[in-house]
């Protein structure tokens, strides 16, 4: 008898923890005052999202310190309340700027699907202060590359704090919402980070081996009517304007004055179809690229941070893979000074780009852009298009197709390595269960160039099984020797590529640590015609505690047949000669220390062989707040070579100290400073930001770089050389029309 009703017990838990929860949306007629301390009667009409679940340190009981979520609506605006409990006011809080990242700070997030296709999501957030954050969600939020917050829209927030919980509100105007109308049921759901009880919850439950904004475990918001787009909506111009001072001092050129204006405008085509225009757009305020250290043989991959691409960017960049892309969005507009290893702007003439849902299964996007020409770069004219459409299949699957064009205008030199054309055809299937347990692409990519090249084609598949104790995953990718997907992102050709993995979790249920497990991925590389050129094993514990801190070790055998000569150290030094091949064995030791504290760091030891002799060398990072107005931290990577061919030890080092200084909530100040020993060149970059009126800032950007030198002379150690130093100012304004 005590056995049965044990497990009816059992069944009615797990039927609860599995079982749609909803919350109401209801109506209002009267203003909301938005100080943030969920005063008004009329929040009290909606039923809320509550029970809210552990994520960490246990994902399987009720939070510790509840959340409760409030949801009212007008003709204009959706209204969001939050009410967070919380152990006392002892809050971390470590800046005043928007689109602080939520770990290691208190914070909650919800994010919304209108289309409750559980594919992609809009997301808002804020902390006990009142910052606003806000972001997208593409690709189901399978991994951290399907999640942005570079996004930025025009909405406010404001919180209060009490003695024992704090509050917010949000006024989201529907108009930046992309809907259909006459839908009275989307999608939603919200995380919390409570650092005083060292917890982070969930309203709908998501499992420890899911990342905390995946999509798959959506609840429902209820309208009382179906929310209908203003008349009008969603329209607004962006115009800028710049003015600057610059002067190249490794040319010894004069000093140049430049002033420029031009200016974005977005257009609601429908509810759900977006017309953004840009016209000589300019991305000085862009925040600086972190530099790394490259020892690879093959092109390093850097993140889009311009707003104009990043709207429904998996539309676009989605495709492929991350190292097989058919189209990379900085391909257009940005070139790479390979003197000081920063990112220079390719002028655009003007742009449009349409994207969005044509109804509930099908996305479509649209884009254009026209460049000019860049003879210092060896660049011509080009025109860039890309035609992409979606269906959605089943619940959460999808089949796309896309079609990237490069089309140069005018004359091309025939000296230069330019083509008047390239052109990518592409069809992809992407695969997601409803609880995310299998997921999945196969993708068919064909490029047509001028020349006519052979083997032009890209393909490739993977498959993850994922479940809370283990998962087990296998990728293939073959890129013929013709593949030329020049607005792509594609590493390498002619290759076939197996890569299978697996790993376990293990959850303790006392003691310090909250969970570990190992994990093995094998690597293997066939060079068509030649054969197996790339091979690694790599083996990875990790372990993480109750404390937010973390430690791993990871041991890795690499495999390498040298098609070319290379230089392993990235020094510029002797390379190792073609048709040499390589086998070494190679350990990483890593600890990350717990966020929450006000000094946080870590440190990733490094040593073992390398190629024909031994390398080691440290990297990682430190940081210091003093909140929440600032934050000082340093990253930094060291590497030592011995190399059986080089006659004395090479070093690469790269230092990035930041300073981040928030004086309110409309007005901050980021320096970096950038040294990379590779490129010989230290880069320093200043902006000041003022966010004078929503979505409007004046930016005031410094750049310095200098010529850097290592010497033997004890008296002239470290030498510098300034190269190029520039001074912007530059004015933006969001108008809606």
């Amino acid at each position: 008898m005590k056995r049965n009703c044990l497990l009816l017990v059992l069944f009615f838990a797990c039927y609860q923890l599995n079982a749609q929860k909803s919350a109401t949306v209801a109506v209002i007629d009267q203003p909301i005052t938005l100080d943030g301390a969920l005063e008004e009667e009329v929040w009290q009409l909606s039923k809320p999202a509550s029970d809210f679940w552990q994520y960490f340190p246990s994902d399987s009981v009720l939070a510790e310190n509840q959340s409760e979520i409030y949801f009212l609506y007008d003709d204009k605006n959706l209204y969001i309340g939050f009410k967070c409990y919380s152990s006392g006011k002892d809050y971390v809080v470590p800046t005043l700027k928007r689109d602080f990242r939520a770990g290691g700070n208190d914070n909650i997030t919800i994010m919304i699907d209108p289309f409750n296709d559980r594919i992609n999501a809009f997301l808002f957030g804020t902390n006990p202060f009142g910052v606003q954050r806000e972001g997208l969600v593409a690709g189901g939020g399978e991994d951290i590359d399907n999640f942005s917050v570079a996004w930025d829209s025009k909405w406010k927030c404001n919180a209060k704090i009490f003695d024992d919980y704090w509050t917010a509100e949000m006024e989201i105007p529907l108009n930046i919402l992309r809907f259909n109308p006459g839908v009275d049921k989307w999608s939603f759901n919200s995380y919390r980070f409570d650092t005083q009880a060292n917890e982070q919850s969930t309203w709908n439950q998501i499992p420890r081996n899911q990342w905390i904004f995946n999509l798959a475990f959506m609840g429902e918001m209820l309208w009382d009517q179906p929310p209908v787009r203003p008349k009008g909506g969603g329209n607004a111009i962006i115009p800028y304007v710049t003015a600057g001072h610059s002067k190249n001092y490794e040319k010894n050129s004069p000093a140049n004055f430049t002033y420029n204006f031009g200016g974005d405008a977005k257009i609601a085509v429908t509810p759900s179809l977006n017309l953004d225009l840009t016209f000589n757009p300019d991305f000085s305020q862009v925040e600086v690229d972190e530099q790394v250290t490259n020892v690879d043989r093959f092109e390093i991959f850097f993140p889009e941070r311009r707003q104009f691409f990043l709207e429904n960017a998996d539309l676009f960049g989605g495709f492929g893979t991350p190292r097989i892309n058919p189209f990379f969005s900085r391909r257009i507009g940005v070139s790479r000074d390979t003197t000081t290893g920063n990112a220079i702007q390719n002028t655009i003439y003007a742009g449009a780009r349409l994207s969005g849902k044509l109804n509930e299964d099908v996305r479509l996007g649209l884009l254009s852009m026209q460049t000019a020409a860049d003879p210092v770069n060896g660049l011509p004219d080009y025109n860039y298009s890309i035609f992409s459409i979606q269906k959605k299949i089943y619940t959460r699957s999808n089949i796309g197709f896309i079609f990237v064009n490069k089309q140069a205008f005018g004359e091309v030199d025939a000296s230069s390595n330019n083509d008047r054309y390239n052109r990518v055809l592409g069809l992809d299937y992407n695969l997601a269960t409803d609880d995310n347990t299998w997921t999945g692409k196969a993708f068919l990519h064909r490029s047509i160039s001028e020349e006519g090249l052979p083997n032009p084609w890209a393909q490739g598949t993977s498959l993850r099984y994922n479940k809370r104790m283990f998962f087990v995953q296998a990728d293939q990718q073959y890129v013929g020797e013709g593949y030329d997907a020049q607005v792509g992102f594609v590493r390498r050709q002619n290759f076939l590529r197996f890569s299978p993995s697996a790993g376990l979790n293990f959850y303790p249920t006392n003691g310090f640590v909250n969970q570990h497990g190992p994990s093995l991925e094998w690597t293997y590389f066939n060079f068509i015609g030649v054969g197996n050129t790339d091979r690694e094993l790599q083996f990875e514990y990790q372990v993480e505690f109750n404390n937010n801190s973390e430690i791993g070790v990871e041991v890795t055998n690499t495999y390498v047949y040298l098609l070319g000569d290379f230089d392993p150290t990235g020094t510029g030094s002797e390379k190792l000669s073609s048709n040499t091949d390589y086998n070494y064995t190679a350990y990483e030791l890593s600890y990350r220390s717990n966020r929450n504290l006000d000094f946080s760091f870590s440190l990733s030891p490094n040593f073992g062989q390398y190629f024909n002799g031994t390398r080691y060398g440290l990297r990682g990072f430190a940081s210091y707040r003093y909140q929440p107005y600032g934050q000082f931290s340093l990253s930094y990577s060291y590497n030592h070579f011995e190399q059986d061919h080089l006659k004395e030890a090479k070093r690469t080092v790269l230092l990035g100290p930041r300073l981040d200084i928030s004086f309110n909530k409309a007005l901050f100040l980021t320096t970096v400073v950038q040294y990379n020993s590779q490129i010989t060149n230290m880069n320093v970059n200043a902006r000041l930001q003022w966010r004078f009126a929503p979505v409007s800032d004046l930016y005031i950007v410094y750049t310095d770089n200098y010529f850097t030198d290592i010497t033997d002379d004890p008296a002239d150690r470290f030498i510098t050389q300034i190269r190029n130093r520039s001074l912007v100012a530059k004015v933006t304004y969001w108008l809606n029309i």
